[in-house]
This record gives structure tokens, sequence and C-alpha cells, in this order.
């Protein structure tokens, strides 16, 4: 389906802020780290949740919690029960969930760091906050091994738990940001609206975690703090060409470190800029993180995120800017 114009052409009189978070737990660390060096992290979700909920209650923000679909399940039998028959045969085993949970036999002591359904009820419970997914098994679309026909299966597994809760979903968070274009027509034959698609520069592009190298990560490093890349704000236009819309990413919330602590007014002004920016040219600004980013320091992350609600705040009493969630904006295009 191709998008030929924007049918609310208010929509462009005005900045819009969106945010997304991807609800993963530790299924979106286990290859990465070890459970051991991450519990605290993991714990704090349960704490951090219910209190960016009321910021965003505050401030009236419109947010996409991009929610994994083994996130949704009390228990690990109830889980594998729901396991699709076609799974990802990554070359490296150690992507594969699968595995992993063969590997942890079912460990009751371990639920809390992989299931929270009643997280995601209370996040159901505030105004303004969608429910997206982030696959069903935190899903690598551009790992050696996956393919057509596996994701196909992940992501009806995906939308069935949703509907279990009482969720329609419209909008997806490829895990790793590996957007793989090969996926989308499936994405938009089951329904989902918008995607969240890369920041524009080339630092940021789709790629493999053996290919991220010290170079990018340094200048994502110096990026967050000092203005690199640009604004990476976008127009309307720019994402008003077929379904799903990629509402591509602008900026990753970064999480407060006592190491880097000296840099900390430079990353949020240079946030600040960035909407101010979006604000004042009518464009869109896409801020993300992970819930989990928030489990240590909670408070110092919280206050942060608070400085930047209040900086929007002032520019949509200003220039009218609004928030919107990936839903939304998608329904304003369509």
């Amino acid at each position: 389906m191709e998008i030929h114009n924007i049918h609310n052409q208010k929509l462009q009189e005005y900045g819009i802020f969106t945010i997304s978070l991807d609800f993963e737990l530790y299924w979106g660390m286990r290859d990465k780290i070890l459970l051991e060096n991450y519990k605290e992290n993991l714990l704090g979700v349960s704490k951090a949740i219910p209190m960016i909920l009321d910021l965003f209650k505050k401030y009236e923000i419109h947010a996409t919690w991009a929610t994994g679909g083994f996130v949704f399940y009390n228990d690990w039998n109830s889980l594998i029960e729901d396991l699709p028959a076609n799974k990802p045969s990554y070359y490296n085993k150690e992507l594969s969930p699968y595995i992993y949970i063969e590997k942890i036999q079912r460990n009751n002591s371990l639920k809390k760091y992989h299931f929270a359904p009643t997280l995601i009820k209370k996040i159901k419970n505030y105004l303004y906050q969608e429910i997206g997914t982030h696959t069903f098994s935190h899903y690598y679309c551009l790992e050696e091994g996956q393919d057509l026909e596996s994701f196909r299966a992940d992501l009806n597994c995906a939308i069935k738990i949703s509907k279990k809760f009482g969720f329609s979903i419209e909008s997806i968070v490829f895990p790793r940001n590996q957007t793989n274009p090969d996926y989308l027509k499936i994405c938009k034959e089951v329904g989902i609206k918008s995607f969240r698609g890369n920041q524009l520069n080339w630092i940021y592009r789709a790629i493999k975690d053996e290919n991220l190298s010290f170079i990018i990560k340094l200048l994502r490093f110096i990026d967050r703090n000092f203005n690199l890349t640009g604004h990476n704000t976008y127009s309307f236009n720019q994402i008003a060409k077929s379904l799903p819309l990629n509402v591509k990413a602008s900026r990753f919330l970064y999480w407060y470190s006592k190491r880097f602590k000296v840099l900390e007014p430079l990353r949020l002004k240079r946030i600040q800029k960035d909407l101010s920016y979006a604000a004042k040219r009518n464009e869109i600004y896409h801020l993300w993180w992970h819930p989990h980013n928030f489990g240590m320091h909670i408070n110092e992350n919280l206050l942060f995120l608070e400085k930047i609600l209040i900086h929007f705040n002032k520019l949509k009493n200003k220039y009218g800017m609004k928030s919107l969630n990936m839903r939304e904006l998608a329904h304003q295009l369509i």
C-alpha cells in the first residue's frame, strides 16, 4: 500500500515527540552478559516501570512499549506450551533462546528475570500507552540462520499472546534494531502499521553484532554528548511512503553512569537541543531505551528523564509540540 499524501495536514503544523521502550528483561541480554552480573538491573525494572509510568502520566506522555512475547508469561511451563514448531536455526547457537530454555531446566527461581505479566497489565492501565511487539523470542532478523518462515511463526506467536491480554499489535521494534526489509511484508500482512527504523547516520545502521566495531562504538559514545551526527529529526513526508511506516529512531537514551557523571549536562543538553530543533521545524523526534537501563541508579535516571519531559512541556506550550506513540502517529499518516 503506497501512501501518497498525509490526510491530516494539521499534523505538519507542529513537532512530534515519540517515545518507545524495548521491554525484554533478560531475554534481550542473555547472549550479552551473564545473568549474575545483570540481576540488579533486571530486578530494578519492577520499580522503574511504575515510576516511568507516573512521569508519563504527569506530563501526558504517549509511549509505545515494544514488549517481547516471552515476557507475557507467568512461568516456564506456560511458555513452553506456546513455543512455535518452526524456530530459527541461528548458526551461532548462543543466540537461540530455545537452547537457553533447555539449559536452565525451568528453574523457578529465575522467573522474575524473564517474566512480567503484572507489569504489562499495569502499563495497560495508564492512558496513552501502546503495547507493541519486540517479536516473540527476541528474534534476530539479520543473523545467519534465520529465515522468512521462522520469523512468520515467531510473529504469529507474539500476536497470539498479546491478544490474550487484550492487545492488538500495530507496532514493532526489531531486536537489536536489526531491520530486515524482507520481513516488512510479513509485518504488513499481520496488521503492523509501523516499525522503528535506525537513525539516519551510517554509524547507526542495522548491523550484525559481530560487525559492531570499536570505532562505531566510540563514535556513538561521542554522539551521545556532542552533536556529531546532527539532530536526527525527520519530516512527516520522510516516513509517509508505504506500510509499515518507518518511524525512525532519533536518539537512544543512555543510562546514568558514575564514571561519566561529568558528562551528564552535555548529554541532557544534546537531547534538549534535538527536541527544540524538532519543535521549531515541525518535525519528529523519537527517543527510545530499555526499562532495564533504568534498573540501577533509578532515581538518577528518572531525574534525567523528567528534565527531558519538562523541556518537552515547555516546547508544547511555546510551539504546540505534541506527544504521540508509534500507533497514534501511524494512524495520523495513513
